[in-house]
């Protein structure tokens, strides 16, 4: 496949490539714009050196309740189970992820919406913003699959088509989030460079992506070389705690080996000024689910005396 002129970070190449330096900006709000949101100075620098923040007891318990009674009723939907945006596991029925979550529930998009995130995201990504992709990820207890280390921004540029690094990802945790069954785990300082991939990819790849991720890996020289460097780190807490990470932080996270399950939900804004373009793989798009070119308008703020943060 040949490099296209308008591709700044080249990938799922024939021959290995370099990794270098991102080319944009890890915050992108600047002067008054930057200081005027909930996330400080502090925050700000933490979020640019290590590519992700944490805050515990973000949502209300008694809102996490709902959320959690509202999945356990999509477990048992058939129209949802056997819809095109629920992954099972490799080989079973159980469910691994849920796309598109947040046009099944009214409750879910008020979320995506809630002012305090929009501020935060807003700080972030300097520009209105809109959903690219939501879901949420399931770990049943001893049977939840694990998920390989890779950037984000690696797949949605080369399958969705999204330009530049101007997008993050809000992980709210809506069970809590020990050592022991598999929680998200990062490399801080790993969204500072960007490593480029190697293989062709198929069409349709994310039929089999989404169950088990081979392409978009990077190579266990340059996973080596990052961890060696800055670390792994596995933020633990809560039901309710948020994670924000930035699209290009290496993650992944181990198979759930406790009795213990593990939910989270996964909201990712894009920049109105880094809307999709061809996928740069050279293939058709994937599915709105994954990578929406179609409702990317600006989002509003919904305002909701449920909807607020604890401590």
């Amino acid at each position: 496949m040949e490099t296209r002129s308008d591709d700044l970070y080249p990938t799922r190449l024939e021959r290995p490539m370099s990794r270098f330096e991102r080319l944009d900006p890890i915050v992108h709000s600047t002067g008054r714009d930057r200081s005027d949101g909930p996330l400080s100075d502090t925050d700000l620098a933490r979020y640019e050196r290590d590519g992700f923040l944490v805050f515990n007891q973000f949502l209300d318990p008694e809102l996490v309740r709902r959320f959690r009674e509202d999945l356990r009723a999509y477990e048992n939907d058939e129209s949802v189970l056997h819809s095109e945006g629920t992954i099972t596991e490799p080989g079973k029925q159980e469910i691994r992820s849920i796309f598109g979550i947040h046009e099944l529930s009214e409750r879910f998009d008020r979320l995506t919406r809630d002012p305090r995130i929009l501020d935060m995201v807003h700080q972030l990504l300097g520009s209105d913003v809109y959903i690219h992709q939501s879901r949420i990820n399931y770990k049943p207890g001893f049977h939840g699959k694990g998920f390989d280390w890779h950037s984000d921004f690696e797949t949605w540029h080369a399958e969705d088509g999204m330009p530049r690094m101007r997008s993050v990802s809000f992980s709210i945790a809506l069970t809590d989030n020990t050592p022991f069954n598999g929680p998200l785990m990062l490399v801080p300082g790993s969204h500072k460079t960007y490593i480029p991939c190697v293989g062709r990819t198929p069409e349709d790849n994310y039929q089999s992506s989404l169950k088990k991720q081979e392409l978009g890996v990077p190579s266990g020289q340059d996973l080596n070389r990052e961890i060696e460097r800055h670390g792994i780190q596995a933020p633990t807490g809560p039901a309710g705690s948020l994670i924000i990470f930035e699209c290009n932080t290496l993650h992944g996270s181990n198979a759930n080996m406790s009795p213990w399950p593990r939910s989270n939900l996964f909201f990712v804004y894009n920049s109105v000024e880094n809307k999709l373009r061809q996928p740069y793989c050279g293939n058709k798009p994937r599915p709105d689910f994954l990578g929406n070119r179609t409702s990317t308008e600006a989002l509003t703020p919904a305002w909701s005396r449920d909807l607020h943060k604890v401590g």
